[in-house]
Parts: structure tokens; C-alpha cells; sequence
């Protein structure tokens, strides 16, 4: 980091954690937002992985337990949010929040007692010079205007957010989200590790609780399909296979395929 003053941004979501500087292309963390305890031990115990920590090639994150700061797209655990952002910000990002100022992206709607929690959070426990809160869809309005400046000359867009837990539509007017007309899905990423968590657990073991296994299943392999017979034409077909994952879980295995067109 270079000496002075720097923005940080995190977009707290609340699966994944962006974490990094204003004026960069990309993020320099993308990483769990929750910490992690492997099987076994007492409920108090202090090895708790947290953030990038479950990332690392040599951990085995099969029956871990698992404290998310986030429910719903909402802060209710600042405690779990603390070590979080402590390990990103020391670890990752190498920075001194007192010589910093914070850009921090929340959801909509956020009520006013989780607003002051994060305050006390920013300001009392890190000491960020400065904070300024942003909803994702007028950050995603600006930097898409300035980019296409001849596609945005009404200034005004619809932006679709599908979050870990939870899906807005929000139309935005000259870099502002127009509240009212705001709509929100409680359907999101979530559901969807749920529901491939049933059908590998029907057809294959049991790994309802193996939360972190099946969403890095999901993200690896899974994607939207645009011809759903003729994917499911090609899946049945091995000469189209182009990736094939083994995960390991109690001396088991199961394996799941991603095909392409």
C-alpha cells in the first residue's frame, strides 16, 4: 500500500466479501463472508476459520459449522462480521483503517438499528476516517453510464440484484434508486446450493450439510442454460464432458460433470 490516505470498498454480501480499492478494475479479496469450525471439539473453541482461510488448498471444509454475520442480506452478528473484516482488511488488503476511508456497499431497505451497528463497527472498532454507504444499484447505474455514456443518455436504467439470499429489481434515475418502485424476492443463490444439496443427497450421499462443498459445486459447474433439451442432450452424452470434479467427504465421493454446447 502506498503511503496516505486510500478508499477502501467491501461490498458485503452475504455469501461472498469484495473487498478492495477505489480506482482498481477488480476486487482484491473475493472471499467467504462467515467463519468456519471443522468437526469435532467444543462449541467454544478458538479455530475458527475465517474468510480466505477456507479457501486454502490444504483445509478440509466437510462438516465444518458455520457463523454467517449476514441473514437475509442483514447485519445481525457484528461480532462474526469484526473478525471478518479484521482478516480481510490486516491480511488481505494490508491496510491501516485509521489512514483510510470506506466506501461499503448495503442492501436496500436496511433498518435504521442495524445502520447504527454498522456505524459503531466502522467507527469504533477499526476507526475508518470516513464512511459513505451505497446501494448496489446506483453504483452499478454510474459505473455502467460512464463507461457507455451514448447507451444511458436517458439516465435511467432497471437493475436486477441477485444476492446470496435475496433478488431486488430497482429502477434508477440519474444515479438514484427510486425506493418506491423497488421490488424484492426472497430467492436467491441460497436456494439454489439448497435445492443442489437435495438432489445430490437423493441421487448420490447425504450432504445436506455440506454447505461449502456444494456452493463451490455450484460456482464451478453449474450455469444458466439457454437450450434446456439440448443441454440436457448433451449431459447425457460423455464425449461432451469438459470438467469433471471428484469431492471427497468421509471417505466417500461423488462426482458431478459440467457439459458445453
Amino acid at each position: 500500500m502506498t503511503v496516505g490516505s486510500r478508499v477502501v470498498v467491501i461490498d458485503n454480501g452475504g455469501g461472498l466479501l469484495k473487498a478492495g480499492f477505489g480506482g482498481d478494475n477488480d476486487p482484491i479479496a473475493v472471499v467467504p463472508n462467515c467463519m468456519a469450525k471443522p468437526p469435532g471439539g467444543n462449541a467454544n473453541s478458538k479455530k475458527w476459520l475465517v474468510a480466505d482461510q477456507l479457501q486454502a488448498e490444504d483445509v478440509d471444509v466437510t462438516g465444518m459449522t458455520l457463523k454467517r454475520p449476514i441473514d437475509r442480506g442483514y447485519l445481525i452478528n457484528t461480532e462474526v462480521q469484526k473478525e471478518v473484516w479484521e482478516r480481510v482488511l490486516c491480511n488481505l488488503l494490508q491496510v491501516d483503517p485509521t489512514n483510510s476511508s470506506l466506501l461499503l456497499v448495503e442492501p436496500l431497505f436496511n433498518p435504521p438499528a442495524l445502520q447504527h451497528a454498522t456505524d459503531e463497527l466502522v467507527f469504533e472498532e477499526f476507526g475508518f476516517n470516513s464512511l459513505c454507504v451505497a446501494d448496489g444499484p446506483s453504483l452499478v447505474h454510474l459505473y455502467e453510464a460512464s463507461r457507455q455514456p451514448m447507451l444511458f443518455r436517458a439516465q435511467c436504467s432497471l437493475v436486477v440484484d441477485c444476492g446470496f439470499s435475496f433478488t431486488h429489481a430497482s429502477p434508477v434515475l440519474q444515479n438514484f434508486t427510486l425506493n418506491y418502485g423497488v421490488r424484492r424476492m426472497d430467492l436467491g443463490g441460497k436456494a439454489l446450493t439448497n435445492y443442489l444439496k437435495e438432489l445430490v443427497s437423493y441421487r448420490s450421499l447425504n450432504v445436506m450439510d455440506e454447505t461449502l462443498l456444494i456452493d463451490d459445486a455450484k460456482e464451478k459447474l453449474c450455469f444458466v442454460s439457454l437450450d434446456v433439451p439440448g443441454d440436457l442432450h448433451l449431459a447425457r452424452s460423455a464425449a461432451f464432458i469438459i470438467c469433471h470434479r471428484i469431492y471427497h467427504i468421509f471417505n466417500s465421493s461423488f462426482h458431478l460433470f459440467r457439459v458445453n454446447v
